[in-house]
């Protein structure tokens, strides 16, 4: 991969991102401690925290997570996210926070809304086309129609079209259903604007997501259907279930083979996937799996993981197909990761 070292070129880490001074904020923790390592941001573990703001971190956890995430279509970035406002809410006087939930989204919002235009940089030398970072999900996020539709793969695409305070007023209130001032003290807007923001926002996904709510059914139907053809090189059994103007996108990130510009057409997605699977038909193997709530394919290679492939349905047919083979990103396809709304 050009132009990077580390995890940095894949919209991953990129090492701290700077605690400048947060006005609204109450109080952030001392620069020392960042200088030295700083703490880590804690876990939820059987035994359970003791402290107040502990207590409180961890029992957001998983929200906070999530919120980044869906801002950055990076996990990485989501820990960091989550490891720079623990910096911050371990130094805060607790005694003058009135909602803990609501200041800790707060802060996690600001710190996502700097790294996202960070992001944004680092895309730009890319190699080929990024995708947002898979995860294996829990079984319990497929359950939460709403959440499971906002962090599919094909809505993550959809997201990363809107500008970073779009992106941000839209996962609040669309998907945490915060009220405007809450979300316009986070992103540092009126709330007039922040509702002008929602508006112009809204009309931008609707115009981009999916066509009706693509149910977990449909979607592993479409999958078997395609795992099928492709396993038997039926070429015309792949032509059923493609829509003729699919679209497949490749993420090697410069690390690992792929497309580097979208192709589309039946026909020309329908040969590649035949032929490059034809070709390591002796090591290579296709399995189902959980990934951002919605059911996904496993490319494994002698046993090891080597790409995640997602799909988007339109009136039962796929137009988007989406495989991440950049390693980087393969890292929260080991085990489940926790969602929460």
């Amino acid at each position: 991969m050009s132009g990077h070292s580390g995890r940095s070129g894949h919209g991953g880490r990129s090492g701290r991102s700077g605690h400048a001074q947060d006005p609204q904020d109450p109080q952030d923790p001392q620069d020392a401690q960042d200088a030295q390592g700083g703490t880590t941001a804690p876990e939820r573990h059987g035994d359970g925290p003791t402290d107040p703001a502990t207590e409180a971190f961890v029992a957001h956890r998983n929200l906070l997570f999530t919120v980044a995430y869906e801002m950055l279509g990076s996990a990485a970035d989501a820990e960091d996210v989550l490891q720079e406002t623990w910096l911050r809410w371990a130094g805060v006087d607790l005694g003058a926070v009135r909602d803990r939930r609501a200041y800790l989204v707060r802060v996690t919002t600001r710190q996502a809304l700097t790294r996202l235009r960070t992001l944004g940089r680092r895309k730009e030398s890319y190699v080929g086309s990024w995708l947002p970072e898979p995860l294996l999900t829990a079984p319990d996020v497929a359950e939460d129609v709403e959440l499971a539709d906002s962090v599919s793969m094909a809505m993550m695409l959809v997201l990363e079209t809107l500008t970073p305070t779009e992106r941000a007023v839209f996962v609040l209130r669309e998907v945490f259903d915060l009220e405007y001032d809450e979300i316009a003290e986070a992103v540092g807007k009126s709330p007039a604007a922040v509702r002008q923001t929602a508006h112009r926002a809204r009309a931008h996904v609707a115009a981009r997501r999916p066509r009706g709510v693509v149910s977990p059914t449909e979607t592993r139907d479409a999958l078997a259907a395609f795992q099928r053809a492709v396993e038997m090189g039926d070429i015309q059994g792949l032509l059923d279930i493609l829509a003729p103007d699919v679209v497949l996108l490749g993420d090697g990130g410069g690390i690992k083979q792929a497309i580097l510009r979208p192709l589309t057409g039946a026909e020309k997605v329908a040969r590649l996937m035949v032929g490059g699977l034809t070709k390591q038909a002796a090591h290579a193997s296709l399995e189902p799996a959980q990934v951002n709530g919605y059911p996904a394919l496993i490319l494994r290679l002698d046993g090891a993981l080597d790409s995640v492939m997602a799909v988007r349905l339109d009136d039962g047919l796929i137009t988007g197909l989406y495989a991440v083979r950049n390693p980087e990103k393969l890292t929260h396809m080991r085990r489940e990761t926790a969602l929460h709304r």
